[in-house]
Parts: structure tokens; sequence; C-alpha cells
């Protein structure tokens, strides 16, 4: 009796064995205006367990959401035969194609279970339905604008005057295209094609009609025609203007584009003016840009190292300091870059370069540098000077030297647009030679580089890269002789031995006839010996941007094209004008550097035309606009591989090598979009930014808060690597600082060879770092990285009473730091946590209490011990004696600096499980113990 109901059950429960089953995956379509799916397979639910009643027959259809979560919202499904399990899906409410096109969603077959209330149904598995909406042409087009207007002047044709635009809002391709536009105004000498261009069917004449109005239709691929029409008016410009048409005042310039033309649709309207010679110059003004255009964004020594300059330059104007003195009393001016710009007046400036200085400057082989700016708009040209004045001369460097057992003297000076070398091969015997230049780069009042590179009797002049012959002249005149004295001034040049007297501090009282240099010099230098090669110094100095022309094949007949040395003016010539309108838009404007100077350059176009009639020859104005050189994208210096604490036990710091702070630093640069590169000629016409080489010129490591102290801890560097990539460095207690232009590889070797060293005993808990990197001359810097070092003191002076007050004094410093157990480091997981005294009494506390415990544990398992000897009556004393001489008690008392904080938290439970431990050593961890032997006959315990 017991057992028939659930036999009845059983037999319930046989009659639905089975689950429904649809297909896994459904495709369906709706229109707009339908709400019924179409489903591809049909929607049909089997079930294994039909023909039986309600078990084999689908009661329902259930829909889930699909991936958007909102397929179920809008859709149903529905039984329509309960026997065949046919379904359909429909939506509950009008679908919109506009708003969104697909839906997603899954069903499951329900069946009705055992009997009319549905008792113990079964669900099928979960298909997805994918139901697409159909459009339906519900939108006509839309013109983007009510009113379209254009100018066009009178008596041409023109392929295309204006363009008008439709839009529809249908989703699909044949509905929302425009497929024809249409003129619906009659008689107008106007057509319009498929994709709204409109144009003049006849010339058009001012007098005639001076203004055209018409309106224009859309139709869209389903014939829906526009809501509204678009009104065009044409104006139609009474004559012919002479000029420049397609001029555009604004120009944009990307860095790392390349080279862009600057007038791109321009052209030259004559009016069919007879015109027989035509010449336009084209100027951009870069003065106003560090010295003059867009070089490299280096200083001058880290671009001195990148060109393979030769090394050994001496400095003649080095900024002021104890060392270098002879410029304090120099006036200084603020500088885009990071040279320093010294004002000269003429009169009592000077800077007398000291003897040891000069000592280094023997020979007739040297190269002088400098960078020259005359005094300004006050400059006259040299044929309104009176000549062989020699008042008038400017003398910019003056040096006698000696070389062996003779003396040879020299001097640089200006006078007008001339620049000219006095060189005295011999002061006591052979005559000077006087070397000229006539320039105007001297007179221009803007910033030039000189490179004189003198190797008697040869005589090169480079002007910002570019060289320039001399004429030599003998100088046969009545000239007294130098005094033979090693000796050298900047700014001016005194002969007779008296006017020595008269400089005090670097300064002269003020003299009308001293023939001093009147402007500004910055970088002048002096390198004695081989000259440098034209490639160097054309890679110095020459600019990176400037003016250029396209492709010089395709420069038509009779055309001239002429670009000055500093590449800032551009001059055309030609006969033809469609030739000369085709060269105008080869013009183009050119920046190498991949970090440009941004800014806005000046722009002018000048144009002189000729014709046979030269009284009314056609006269042009001059253009003015300008040139904007948009921000470049800042490269991301990114320093990592550093983590934020090193720890170290302390001896370690103490070595003679101490320890490396940076051993797996890691540098990457990475800008944020591609560099265009076709400029170059490099294949693909892009490269991605991160396979750029970059080049840092400078790292600094300094210490946060309190600097060095020299008698107990010091920064070691790897002064090898730093020599032999001919880096700088500057070592001191407040910083180390390692500045030139080098790749990224030679500073992380440098950087991870930097070692912090301590005295003897001079450990302390902590010490935090900061490093630092720099590009383009410190104009891009990258994120700040931050060590904090610290050392790990072992935990044995803690354990002895001799220590305690130290230890405790230590552990009460406010600063992080972790110990030291068995060779194990004992990290802190938390970033500058630091250990607050009440913490470090408790610690002290627990540890003398677990110390306690496991002498408890100790005295415990020898009484036990003794006790069971007793029992057994001694039996196998000699295989089961204790042995005391080598007793080794395994325990755990603390992993990490979380455990000992546990410690404190609960010390009934650790005392019970150290019990525990003592009697059970077999099941302590082999991994972090304190092993604690009785050695000897004093029982004094050592700890490892």
């Amino acid at each position: 009796r017991n057992q028939q109901p659930s036999l009845v059950s059983s037999l319930c429960h046989s009659a639905n064995k089975h689950k429904p089953w649809i297909e896994t995956e459904y495709q369906g379509i709706v229109m707009e205006n339908d709400n019924t799916v179409l489903l591809n397979p049909p929607l049909f639910a089997l079930d294994k367990d039909a023909p039986l009643h309600y078990a084999g027959e689908i009661c329902g259809f259930r829909v889930h959401n699909g991936p958007s979560g909102s397929g179920s919202v809008q859709f149903e499904a529905v039984v329509l035969d309960r026997s065949t399990g046919e379904g359909l899906v429909r939506s509950k409410e009008p679908l919109d194609c506009e708003s969104q096109r697909e839906h997603s969603f899954t069903i499951q077959a329900y069946d009705c279970g055992e009997g009319p209330d549905g008792v113990n149904s079964k669900k099928s598995h979960k298909a997805t339905v994918h139901v697409r909406v159909n459009d339906v042409n519900e939108f006509s087009p839309v013109f983007v604008e009510r009113r379209y207007e254009a100018s066009v002047p009178e008596g041409r044709l023109f392929d295309r005057i204006v363009r008008v635009e439709a839009l529809d809002a249908d989703c699909s391709p044949q509905y929302s295209q425009i497929c024809f536009y249409d003129i619906i105004t009659p008689n107008v000498p106007f057509a319009i094609d498929n994709d709204g261009n409109i144009k003049n069917t006849e010339p058009l004449d001012s007098k005639h009609q001076r203004v055209h109005t018409f309106w224009v239709t859309a139709f869209d691929c389903g014939k829906n025609r526009a809501q509204a029409d678009a009104q065009v008016v044409v104006t139609v410009k009474p004559s012919c203007k002479p000029g420049w048409i397609g001029w555009t005042k604004r120009v944009e310039y990307t860095p790392g584009s390349g080279s862009i033309p600057l007038f791109p649709s321009l052209h030259l309207e004559t009016c069919e003016e007879t015109v027989w010679n035509i010449q336009a110059t084209v100027e951009l003004q870069t003065g106003h840009i560090g010295k003059g255009c867009d070089r490299d964004s280096y200083s001058d020594r880290s671009v001195r190292r990148l060109c393979g300059a030769v090394r050994g330059e001496v400095d003649l104007l080095p900024p002021p300091s104890p060392a270098a003195n002879w410029t304090s009393a120099l006036p200084t001016l603020p500088s885009s870059d990071s040279s320093l710009v010294f004002s000269f007046n003429g009169s009592n400036h000077v800077a007398v370069v000291p003897d040891l200085v000069v000592s280094a400057l023997s020979g007739d082989h040297f190269t002088l540098q400098l960078w020259m700016r005359r005094g300004g708009a006050s400059i006259q040209p040299a044929t309104s000077q009176t000549r062989g004045n020699r008042k008038e001369e400017e003398t910019i460097v003056c040096s006698t030297v000696k070389n062996d057992d003779s003396f040879s003297h020299y001097s640089l000076s200006v006078h007008g647009c001339r620049l000219s070398l006095f060189y005295w091969p011999d002061v006591s015997a052979a005559r000077p030679v006087k070397f000229l230049w006539k320039l105007e780069q001297v007179c221009d009042s803007e910033w030039h580089h000189l490179s004189l590179s003198v190797q008697f009797p040869s005589v090169t002049l480079y002007v910002d890269g570019v060289t320039f012959d001399p004429a030599l002249i003998h100088d046969n005149g009545a000239i007294p002789n130098p005094v033979p004295r090693q000796r050298m001034f900047i700014g001016a040049c005194w002969e007779p031995e008296e006017k020595q007297k008269e400089i005090l501090n670097n300064t002269i009282p003020e003299a009308r006839d001293s023939g001093g240099y009147h402007g500004l010099l910055s970088g002048v230098t002096v390198r004695p010996g081989s000259v440098e090669p034209h490639s160097v110094v054309e890679c110095l100095y020459a600019c990176r941007e400037g003016l250029d022309f396209g492709d010089l094949e395709t420069l038509g007949s009779g055309m001239k094209v002429h670009v000055n040395p500093s590449q800032s003016v551009l001059v055309l010539e030609g006969d033809d004008i469609e030739s000369f309108n085709r060269a105008v838009q080869q013009v183009t404007y050119r920046n190498s550097l991949r970090f440009a100077t941004p800014g806005v350059r000046p722009l002018k176009l000048t144009t002189s035309l000729r014709c046979f009639n030269e009284e009314s020859c056609l006269s042009l104005k001059q253009l003015e606009g300008y040139l904007v050189v948009l921000q470049p994208d800042a490269p991301q210096i990114s320093l990592s591989g550093v983590g934020p604490h090193l720890a170290r036990p302390a001896p370690e710091f103490e070595s003679p090598r101490g320890v490396p702070l940076f051993p797996e630093l890691r540098i990457v640069c990475s800008l944020s979009h591609a560099v265009n590169t076709a400029a170059q000629g490099m294949e693909g016409g892009a490269l991605m930014s991160d396979a750029v080489a970059h080049t840092l010129d400078g790292c600094e490591v300094q210490p946060l808060g309190e600097e060095l102290n020299p008698e107990r801890e010091e920064l070691l560097v790897d002064m090898d690597v730093v020599r032999e990539r001919g880096l700088e460095i500057i070592n001191t207690t407040a910083y180390i600082a390692i500045t030139g232009a080098e790749s990224i590889s030679v500073y992380e070797d440098v950087l991870r060879s930097v070692h912090y060293r301590l005295a003897k005993g001079s450990a302390r808990f902590e010490r935090r770092f900061r490093l630092s990197c720099s590009e383009m001359n410190g104009r891009y810097t990258s994120n700040e990285l931050t060590l904090e070092v610290n050392f790990l003191h072992s935990l044995d002076s803690l354990y002895h009473p001799s220590h305690l007050l130290a230890s405790q004094q230590q552990f009460l410093h406010p600063s992080q730091h972790a110990g030291e157990l068995s060779g194990h480091t004992l990290p802190n997981p938390h970033r500058n946590s630091v250990v607050p005294g009440a913490a470090t009494v408790i610690i002290m506390v627990c540890v003398g209490f677990l110390v306690v415990m496991v002498i408890l544990g100790v005295f415990r398992i020898r009484s036990i011990h003794r006790r069971s000897e007793g029992a057994r009556g001694g039996a196998k004393e000699g295989s089961n004696q204790w042995d005391d001489s080598a007793l080794t008690i395994i325990v755990n008392p603390m992993e990490s600096y979380e455990s000992r904080m546990g410690i404190c938290a609960d010390n009934e439970a650790e005392g019970e499980e150290d019990e525990e431990v003592a009697e059970s050593p077999d099941d302590a961890s082999d991994d972090q113990q304190i092993i604690i032997k009785k050695e000897g006959r004093d029982g004094n315990a050592r700890r490892y």
C-alpha cells in the first residue's frame, strides 16, 4: 500500500518524457507597415510524445531577450495549431526601419504537460530569431538648403556653377538615394546632372540679365518627389577683372606632412590682355621663429652630436657662472630655444676671453661659428657709407694666439653689407691677408649662422649652411703690427696697449672710435683642428622649412624658377599664361621636422606683368596671407618597468657597487597619429608613429625630500657608458642630470647603470627617488616615475636586548620598511604606507609572546617525553634517547607584515596553534620557517 502512490507518480511522469524541439536559428522579414514576421524556416515545434494528449501537444512559445536586450519587448510568438506545433511571430507595435533595421531575440517552445493545468510541462532549447525590417518608401527627399547662390563672370561656359544636394531619410538604398534632379523652371540657360551639378548651357550676358532665378526638385529611386523645391540664384558679373583667382588667405600645415602646395587652385586672370612676361615673387617670412627659421628643436650641442660634428669646440660666450665670469657684465635677451643671446651696443659691451681659454686655440687650422643679428633697421646699405671709413667697421671677434714660437692674429668684422676676415699668419713677419664677402645676410637685420673654416691659406664661409667664396685682398696699407700677446675679445678689438688698461670688468668707457659690434650674438664657438665637412655644416644650420617647387619636369617651356639660399623667397618667371598658372600651383611649402614649431608664417605674393602696350598694361596689387603650422601631436614618453618599491637587505646597499635603482627600466616613445613620409620617398606613403626613431636629450634622477648626504650616501653611474656615448652628466647631492641627444636604448643602458650606495651603518628605512626624461630640448617630457627604496633590516636585532631600544627607534621612524627573515623578504603590499608607533609596540609584544609560547612548547614536549620514558621503564634507551644537543623545532610564526598584525589580533588562537605545531612537528611547512637550534653546553639559541 505504501508503494502504490509512488508507482502511480512514476507512470504519470513517464507520460511526458520528451522536450519539444525547434530549429536553432530563424531568419525573418517584416515590412514597416505590417506586423507578421515571415520566418525561414517556418516556425514548427515537434514533440516525440505525440500523439499523446497534452504531452505531445505544443501549448505556447516564449520570447526572450536577445544580445541587445530589447528584442522581447517588441515581438511575441503564438501557437496556431497545438497538435502540429505551428507557430507565428509578430510584432506588438509598428516597427520603424529608420530607428532600428534589425532585431534579434530567442524563443522557446513549451508542451502542454500532463494535463489541462500544464503540470510537468517541458520546454525546448532556445532558438535565435533574426528579424530584418523591410523599408517602405515613406519619406520624400529634402534639400539641404532651401536657397543656393552663385556668381560667375559673363561670357564664359562653366562645367559647374553650383551644386545642389537633397537627402532622403529612408533606411534602404533603394528609397534613400536620390536618383535624379530636375530644373522645373522652363526656358533657363542652365542644366543639371544626376549629382546636382548645375552649369550654364550658353554664355551669360550681364547686360541682358544680371540675375537668373530658377527652381530645382529631386526624386528618390522610388520616384518620390522632394517635399519642397530649392531655389537657385546665379548672379552674372558684369565685366572681367584681372588678377589672381582662387587665392586662399589662410593655409594650414600639419607637421609631418612633408610638402604641401600653397596655391593648388590659384590661376591668373588677365582678361585677354596680351602679356609677354610674367614674374611672381612668393615670400615666406620665418624671421620670428627662433633664429630665423624652423631648425632642429634640440640644443646646439645636441644638434652637433646628431649631425656627426667633430667634438672639441670651445664656447667663447658661455652662460655666466663662477667658472665663466667674462660674460657676466653683458646684457642678455630671452630666446625661444635654449641658447643665450648676448647684446652688444658697439661701445662699452665687450667680452674678454681669459688667457687660459685662449691658450687652447693655437694653430692656423680652426673653425669659428656664431649666430649673428645686426643692430636693426638702422643698418644702412654699403653704398651709402663712405669708402675706407674704418670707424664704421664693426669687429665681432678679435684674437691673437700663440703658435709655438710665433703669434698669429685674426679679426672678423662687418662693414655695411660686407663681411671681412683679417688674417695675419705671423705678426712679426708676414703681411696680413683680407678675405672679403659681400652678403645681403649681413645687413638684413635677421638671424644668420656663420661658420668660418680656416685652413690657411684656404678659407671657407658657410652662411646658414650655404657656401660662399671670398675675394682675396692683400692689404698693403700702413697697418701697425698687432702686439705679440695672447688675447681674445668678443665685440671689439683694440690694438694699442694702453687701451687694455681701460677694460674694467669686461666693459670699457664710452668710446666713439672703438669699432665695436652693434647687434646680437649667440653660440660663438671655436674648434681648433681640421675643418667641418660641408655635409655636417649643412645638417647643422640649414633651415628645415622653406619654399620649394614640386616637380621641375612639369615646368613648361620658357619658365624659370629661382629660390634664394634660405628658401624664403621663390621667383617664377615666364611668358605663357597657362604654363605660368600650372607652375604657380606647383609652389610648395616643405618642413622636414616631425615636430615643427607651431605658429603663423606671413605669406606674400607680388606679381609684375609686362605687356606690348606698356601704357595699358595690367597692374596687380600684392596679395597677403599666412601659413599656419598647426600644433604637432606631442610624443608620449613613457617610463615603466620600475616598481613603486625596491626592497633589498641593507648590507647590499653598503657594498662597493651599491644596488641598481632601475635595473628593468623601459622607455617607450609613441605618437597618436601616423607620420607622412611620402616626401622622403618611402614606400607605402605613411609610417606608423611607433616605428619612428625617437631621440631623448636628457634624463634626471632626483632624490625626494632631503638631498643626498655625501658622507652617508651617493648615486653611482657607469661613466664608461656615458663617456663612450659623448653624453654629459651633472652629479650633485640634489640630482643627477644626463644630457645629450641619443637613442632610447642608450639612455636605458645609462639609467640602468645608476646605483645607490650607502656608507657602513648608514641604512635608514626608506629613500625615495624620482626619474623623468625629456625630448626636443625639454619641449616634451615623460611621466615622473617615483621609486621608493626600502632597506630591509634583519630581525636578529629585535631579539637581542641590547638592540631593543635602537630597534624601537628605527621602527618608529615615520616611513615604510620591511623586515628580513631567514634571507626572505617580507613584502609590504601597501604603497606609501607607514608603520605607526603604536602598531610597532604591539608587534614587539606579539613577537615576545610568540617566543614565550615556543619555549613553553619545548618544555611541554620534554615533559611528555620524560613521562613516556618512565612508563616504558626505560626500554630501548639507546635508540629512543632525546638528543638535547640537536633539538630542532619548526614553527611558522609569521610570513609577512600582515601575519604579524594577525598575531596581535588573536593571541589565544595563535598560542594554541603553536602548541599543536610543537606536538606535531612533521606537519610544519618546510617553507618560510624559523629554525631554533640548541647547540653546545651553554644552551644559547642561535637564530638564522
